[in-house]
């Protein structure tokens, strides 16, 4: 199973963070370590000062696909689920300051919290509304109508270098809002008003 992760697919988050707004898909990678399953808690890493929350809408790839067709892209994916996307900010801020890449402040264990899956059938892809709170406030809200980079688009833009499996997990961006996270924080994700994400930052 590989899990990609993309970044700067919305343009508010990316001015946020006074990033430029990416021409095509800017792509990374978590390891299978990286996940973490069951509404289990987040332990604060000891390398790190600033660790923020990214709400993102995931894709599970349904079956295997090499340099797939942007029109037929739709064909490879049924279900998606809440992430979060676990960023070591200050560790990320001093890599790209060095050009660098950026696997340690984005890739460590536990960094890529993920719920239950969803039949993509049940939503309107075109719109789909997304929310994470922070101690019963929200923080981030998003809706896949904003999105830079459509979930076909990124289907086919990855599988022009990479074959695409089953299982395969795509994180596909997160809207603006991102933030610190401390010990004792509760974070709540809602996908279209349902609440599938609970994680406890311990």
């Amino acid at each position: 199973m590989k899990i990609f992760c993309i970044g700067r697919n919305y343009a508010e988050h990316a001015k946020e963070l006074n990033n430029a707004i990416p021409t095509k898909p800017l792509i990374f990678m978590k390891p299978p370590t990286a996940l973490l399953l069951d509404g289990k808690p987040m332990f604060y890493p000891d390398f790190t000062q600033n660790l923020h929350h990214e709400l993102e809408i995931v894709l599970k790839i349904s079956k295997n696909g090499k340099a797939i067709q942007p029109e037929f892209a739709h064909r490879y994916y049924e279900n998606i689920a809440l992430g979060i996307d676990f960023t070591a900010r200050d560790i990320q801020d001093q890599l790209k300051a060095k050009g660098q890449p950026w696997e340690l402040a984005k890739a460590f264990d536990n960094s890529a919290v993920l719920s239950d899956f969803r039949p993509l059938s049940n939503f309107d892809t075109a719109a789909i509304k997304f929310q994470l709170t922070k101690n019963g406030e929200a923080v981030q809200i998003g809706t896949t109508a904003d999105l830079i980079f459509s979930f076909d688009t990124l289907v086919s833009y990855i599988s022009q270098f990479f074959t695409l499996q089953q299982g395969d997990l795509i994180y596909t961006g997160t809207p603006a809002g991102v933030g610190p996270v401390k010990v004792g924080d509760i974070l709540e994700g809602y996908l279209e008003g349902e609440k599938l994400l609970t994680c406890e930052i311990k």
